[in-house]
């Protein structure tokens, strides 16, 4: 019987390495990403030069011509009580929602998938509307709710007895905040419901039948299950969260207060938007920009750090 030949696979060679020897290959790579690339460069990077370039400059709308102000627009920030309120305003509802929105929608999530509910999927569906409406029209309707005279709270709480709890709830400085929070977190709770139902659904039956077999009770369950094999969307939804609340605020303040009572509820995406377009003041608007800019990349550098793989 004649010998049989050995034959050698060749090694297999790695994206990179194919990519270093094949030209055209590389070529063809480059023409499909430089159009993306442009227009990266033209909407995102081009404009924020722009906006550091005019964070330097004192400029009004009544004038195109400048004058360079170097780092006062930057010193003026320190001394701004309303820009700091502004910015601890935004600072408190980034700490505070985030944590009730994931808390609560972590619950709802908990309830739907793992009790015996016949209606789940109405419920899901029921919370999870708020998500799909419009910014603006949440805050119109919550506008509506929160109104003195003939909002749906106060005559509610009226006719539960509690007339007492009745408020001017976006005209008193000490609660228009928390009705802001409150709004924040109704809107953005069933979206992230639905992330953790998605996680629930992927952990096997098998490991919360083993506990069961092993005696474990539902809040056992919880913690020693649940929770830890859904720290990956944890961490996610809590980056997320966060990013949302910078910009959602934005618009429920500038539809349900502008930032009243005397910038109780003022944000700092409102704030800048009113020294541009309110106030005409560009430069220190672009300021503020920058700020926010800079707490914007700070949160991205955090969503790496959260959701890197151990």
């Amino acid at each position: 019987m004649p010998a049989l030949k050995k034959f050698r696979i060749p090694p297999l060679q790695s994206d990179v390495a194919i990519f270093k020897n094949d030209k055209k290959l590389r070529l063809f790579l480059c023409a499909c990403i430089l159009p993306a690339a442009a227009l990266l460069v033209y909407i995102v990077l081009i404009p924020t030069v722009q906006v550091f370039s005019m964070s330097l400059f004192n400029q009004t709308a009544m004038s195109a011509s400048r004058t360079f102000a170097g780092l006062e627009n930057y010193q003026y920030l320190l001394q701004d009580e309303y820009f700091l309120q502004a910015f601890f305003n935004t600072f408190k509802l980034m700490l505070g929602v985030p944590l009730v929105t994931l808390a609560l929608a972590l619950v709802m999530a908990v309830i739907i998938t793992q009790s015996r509910l016949k209606e789940k999927k109405f419920y899901r569906v029921v919370m999870f509307l708020p998500s799909i409406l419009s910014t603006t029209v949440i805050g119109m309707l919550w506008t509506f709710i929160y109104n003195p005279n003939m909002g749906l709270l106060n005559n509610l709480l009226e006719k539960l007895g509690l007339g007492f709890w009745a408020h001017a709830w976006l005209g008193d400085p000490k609660v228009a905040l928390l009705a802001v929070a409150i709004v924040l977190v109704w809107t953005n709770a069933g979206y992230y419901m639905v992330m953790y139902i998605a996680g629930i659904d992927n952990i096997s039956p098998d490991v919360y039948e083993a506990a069961t077999i092993d005696g474990a009770g539902e809040m056992a369950k919880f913690w020693r299950i649940t929770l830890p094999l859904l720290t990956r969307v944890i961490k996610t939804t809590v980056v997320l969260c966060i990013s949302t609340v910078l910009s959602s605020s934005f618009v429920l303040v500038t539809v349900m207060t502008n930032g009243a009572p005397a910038g109780a509820t003022s944000v700092l995406l409102q704030y800048m938007y009113q020294q541009a377009f309110t106030n005409a003041n560009y430069g220190y608007a672009m300021a503020i920009a920058v700020v926010t800019l800079t707490i914007a990349f700070l949160l991205s550098k955090l969503s790496d750090r959260l959701t890197k793989n151990d």
